[in-house]
């Protein structure tokens, strides 16, 4: 399972884009991730979407090392929720392997389709390998 990042995470899983840390995760997708979680799957996220797993672990047990690129005020509130933040550069992923979980920053880095996609196709190639 990967989850895109953008308005779309931020504003329709989530409420991350509004809210920050007192965010909400669509009940759905918390379960969903949850889910993967306690069956030992992978899953991934690029952009924002690192941000809503630290919410979806807030106060729990697992405390995933997440990245969302080197945004002081992002890497914070992922912080504060209880989760790692390793900075990463747009071409490179983070990949968390005791939660078996990979992050990767995209836009929240980069400016261009070219920029991204190395980072992203790295997200993809790691999540495979690991399934």
């Amino acid at each position: 399972m990967i989850f895109p990042g953008g308005f779309g995470a931020a504003k329709n899983l989530c409420t991350m884009a509004i809210k920050g840390e007192d965010a909400e995760v669509h009940p759905e997708v918390s379960r969903l991730v949850r889910d993967f979680q306690a069956k030992q799957k992978p899953q991934a996220a690029v952009c924002i979407a690192p941000a809503m797993y630290a919410k979806i672990f807030e106060g729990e047990s697992a405390s995933p090392t997440l990245t969302i690129g080197n945004d002081k005020d992002w890497s914070q509130k992922i912080e504060n929720l209880g989760s790692k933040h390793q900075d990463c550069s747009v071409k490179e992923i983070v990949t968390d392997k005791e939660n078996k979980i990979i992050t990767s920053p995209a836009y929240m880095l980069g400016q261009s389709i070219s920029e991204v996609a190395e980072g992203i196709e790295k997200t993809v190639k790691e999540l495979v390998a690991m399934a």
